[in-house]
């Protein structure tokens, strides 16, 4: 099998790969690149394994007129930039000592042991550069199956790093096949080692389920995590029950998936605080949570949050409520985020000043809001 796809022949990715190459060493394509273009899928970071060593590999760099940065020499790690373009390029690795959530590693001059301390035999594949793939640990059949499966010992893996547990689960929902279900080995492995969730940073857990949540479909993954008590020790309280028809209005109206919407769905206990959201993600979150628990019409959510918010917020009440998704909401969306108020507060001086001025303004403008924007400055100025 070979890959035969344009970023590949790329300049600087041949002129590293021919360097490490002409001194005797391997320069081996591994991981994400190589499973998605294997997949059909976009590749955008390109990470390169050699049984160089990093002293070597920022040697030859220089000496090549690549630009040596040692972003992470303790791991192997050392970024070569050819004419603005940077590639990672790490040594071979095997692990000496493990935590749960770090690794001793030591350095390796095998691809095999390489290969054998990733955490899933779909990213466990690798390429030359002339794109001939090098399958070490026969992931192929589970890649071509849709079948996220761990390497060797699940529990082994699981131990080695538990956010695992959580990886398992978003790469069942980017390149699973739904058909297949997820691999029964893995989730008993899963099962049996909750506790070890504990261990993990509330900023890794955050990043990991929002980036399910933005996969096409994660319901199948979702339904996975609080059939075997994920969800639950992660996300107190949330519950996936309508996750699969939010999905399903999504794809009928042609909306594109957004994972705090997904996660507003979820609910939860103190979601945002135990996921450590972004101040910008919190405050769309608990946007979206807190209109779903009024009655608030489309257009005055979009008039105060704007359209995408309040299309956002239609969606989660019809797959809570179990309706139909209103189209009318883009229209009623897009009327409350171009309305305009027509008064501003010099329209209310002298007469109204300081606090009271302010109080005065946004009670106008309530009126306003409830009449579906229609009261004119005229008849505004009259209430005033």
């Amino acid at each position: 099998m070979q890959i035969t796809d344009s970023w590949i022949q790329a300049p600087g990715l041949q002129r590293l790969c021919a360097m490490l190459e002409q001194a005797g060493y391997q320069a081996l394509l591994v991981g994400g690149c190589v499973r998605n273009a294997l997949m059909g899928q976009p590749v955008t970071d390109i990470d390169i394994s050699s049984d160089a060593r990093p002293e070597i590999v920022s040697k030859l760099g220089v000496r090549h007129g690549f630009k040596v940065v040692p972003t992470g020499l303790q791991h192997g790690t050392v970024t070569l930039i050819w004419q603005g373009i940077p590639h990672e390029v790490t040594t071979f690795r095997r692990d000496v000592e493990t935590d749960g959530r770090h690794a001793v590693v030591a350095f390796s001059d095998s691809v095999e042991s390489d290969a054998s301390r990733r955490d899933f035999t779909m990213n466990a594949l690798y390429a030359r550069a002339d794109g001939t793939v090098l399958d070490p640990l026969l992931g192929l059949p589970d890649l071509r199956a849709g079948r996220v499966r761990f390497i060797g010992n699940p529990h082994r893996r699981i131990a080695e790093d538990h956010l695992r547990s959580l990886r398992f689960f978003r790469f069942h929902a980017w390149y699973g096949n739904p058909e297949g279900g997820l691999d029964a080995e893995g989730l008993a492995a899963i099962a049996e080692n909750l506790a070890g969730l504990a261990q993990l940073s509330r900023e890794r857990v955050g990043a990991e389920v929002l980036k399910l949540l933005a996969a096409p479909n994660p319901a199948q993954a979702v339904a996975g995590m609080r059939a075997c008590g994920v969800l639950g020790q992660i996300l107190p309280g949330a519950n996936d029950q309508s996750l699969r028809l939010l999905v399903h209005h999504e794809e009928t109206a042609g909306i594109a998936p957004n994972a705090l919407r997904r996660l507003a769905l979820l609910g939860g206990e103190n979601t945002g605080d135990i996921l450590r959201l972004s101040k910008v993600q919190a405050r769309e979150f608990q946007a979206l949570t807190g209109a779903l628990e009024t009655q608030e019409k489309i257009a005055t959510l979009a008039f105060t949050h704007g359209a995408e918010m309040a299309v956002s917020v239609a969606l989660l009440r019809a797959a809570v409520f179990e309706q139909p998704f209103d189209t009318q909401a883009f229209a009623q969306a897009e009327h409350g985020a171009q309305a305009r108020f027509p008064l501003s507060a010099a329209d209310l001086m002298p007469r109204y000043s300081g606090p009271e001025l302010g109080q005065r303004l946004r009670h106008l403008q309530g009126l306003w809001v409830q009449s579906d924007f229609t009261l004119s400055r005229a008849q505004l100025l009259a209430l005033a």
